[in-house]
């Protein structure tokens, strides 16, 4: 494979049906270069994560959320981690009661299901009465799911490019900025200054974010809230806990409960 693979947009200039579902697998270090079309798209990453850049804003797409975009939006994407994309292209007459700019959304467990469901009988196009009932409920589960703000942007700089990476693969890190600073050949002030830039947020509010997200899909898996905590770098579970009802305004056992997994 190249040091790039690139993938495309649809060849299509108009949806083939109005909720059309893209179901691919992307490679790692995989590119999908700057495009926009007339439709609406949820762009989910049932596995893997996607990094988007929407309009000068980066966005990074792991299992938890999909980013909504509306039509005529100019986007790119990169894949560092292989990518299992269920996706859903909306028609544009079927936007209007979508959100009208570009988001993050939490999915619910039905909207999920419903995504993996097309894909694993491999439906792009729903064709039945039945399947044309279920794009239905999809369509409607993204008009209800809420926008999120605990979605994690990703950045063009090499030096945090390499430096989120190195955290995607071990959340649990506690290095400190100074020690990640020393290892980029950065002052701790100019690093400081481009997570703040690149990224909208400071470094610490970054890796928060990126263990909640953690924190989840481990939850979601049935895995006890202590083993959690202590993996993904804190003391106690007592300081996770607090952390993540800061991102989820609740406590991991309630979050656990509320949702039909």
């Amino acid at each position: 494979m190249t040091a790039r693979e690139l993938f495309s947009p649809p060849e299509f200039t108009e949806l083939p049906c109005p909720v059309y579902l893209r179901i691919d697998d992307f490679a790692t270090d995989s590119h999908c270069a700057l495009h926009s079309h007339p439709w609406g798209q949820l762009s989910y990453s049932a596995s893997g994560v996607m990094e988007l850049n929407v309009q000068g804003q980066h966005y990074w797409s792991p299992p938890q959320y999909a980013v909504w975009m509306p039509p005529y939006v100019e986007h790119d994407a990169t894949i560092r981690q292989a990518v299992a994309y269920h996706s859903a292209y909306i028609a544009t007459n079927l936007c209007v009661d979508l959100p009208d700019k570009t988001c993050a959304l939490t999915l619910s467990p039905l909207l999920k299901a419903i995504l993996a469901d097309f894909a694993a009988r491999r439906v792009s196009i729903p064709q039945t009465e039945a399947d044309q009932r279920l794009a239905l409920v999809l369509l409607d589960q993204i008009r209800l799911a809420p926008c999120t703000a605990n979605y994690l942007p990703s950045s063009d700089d090499a030096a945090l490019t390499a430096l989120l990476s190195a955290l995607q693969r071990e959340p649990g890190c506690n290095r400190t900025l100074v020690e990640w600073a020393q290892q980029l050949n950065l002052t701790e002030r100019t690093l400081a200054r481009r997570c703040q830039r690149e990224l909208g947020m400071s470094f610490g509010e970054w890796r928060q974010r990126l263990r909640f997200l953690a924190a989840v899909s481990r939850l979601e898996a049935g895995e006890r809230v202590q083993n959690v905590a202590l993996d993904l770098g804190y003391s106690t579970a007592s300081a996770f806990i607090s952390m993540f009802q800061r991102q989820a305004g609740t406590t991991p056992d309630q979050y656990r409960r509320q949702r039909p997994f």
